[in-house]
């Protein structure tokens, strides 16, 4: 069913002037994204949302603060986690960046014989190389897609336990390896039909929208920590 909702009016969406007070003085100047679809961006259109995918997003609320952010996005449709790692930790390194977005996992996940502890060792090797290289790294925790109304209703069930184990794996992970982490799996809308595509697989320009605010919201608290002072 289609959202009657706007982003201007959607409430889990970033309100006006929001990132800029969130953003405001952030050192980041090279930005870079690895991962699957989700990552590249499918948005498919949602009445009353720019069709602009979530990674893109980013980047404008980041430039939007500082203008000579250099921008790069790897993502590419149909890649698990390995394919990933093999096909643009390279590339994204050699980009020099100081923040990275890694997503992926959920076309591991969306296999019956999905290995979380495969995908957990592809977002570590990533993860560590590029915080080596100087990056602070978000990892996200992705909507669980089960609740598309375009999964068939047999299909669900094992859907929505896997993409939650993915989630409960990569929260640990960031917890360990100290990302900025993005938990969208248990948001309040996540059970809205308006969030997911038609595909079954993917989000709509809506679930861009929420996902980037959220992004932007943790990305503000992980600043605000840094510049605390210390007891």
């Amino acid at each position: 069913m289609p959202s009657t909702l706007t982003e201007a009016t959607d409430p889990y969406c970033l309100r006006e002037g929001e990132s800029a007070a969130l953003l405001a003085g952030h050192p980041w100047r090279r930005f870079v994204v690895l991962g699957d679809s989700v990552a590249e961006g499918m948005c498919e259109p949602v009445d009353g949302y720019p069709p602009v995918q979530w990674a893109d997003r980013i980047a404008a609320e980041l430039r939007a603060a500082h203008p000579g952010l250099a921008y790069l996005n790897l993502g590419r449709r149909g890649l698990r986690a390995h394919e990933v790692r093999a096909a643009q930790l390279d590339a994204a390194l050699a980009f020099d960046p100081d923040l990275a977005l890694v997503v992926c996992g959920g076309n591991d996940a969306f296999r019956p014989a999905f290995d979380p502890d495969a995908v957990d060792a592809e977002l570590a090797e990533m993860i560590g190389a590029l915080r080596d290289a100087g990056a602070d790294v978000v990892t996200v925790g992705m909507f669980d897609v089960s609740h598309s109304p375009a999964v068939p209703a047999p299909l669900r069930s094992g859907l929505s336990e896997r993409m939650r184990r993915l989630s409960s794996h990569t929260g640990r992970l960031a917890a360990r390896l100290r990302t900025v982490h993005v938990h969208l799996t248990d948001h309040p809308a996540g059970a809205e039909a308006s969030l997911y595509s038609s595909d079954g697989r993917h989000g709509s320009a809506r679930s861009d929208a929420i996902a980037a605010a959220e992004t932007v919201r943790r990305l503000g608290a992980h600043l605000a920590a840094r510049r605390a002072p210390r007891p």
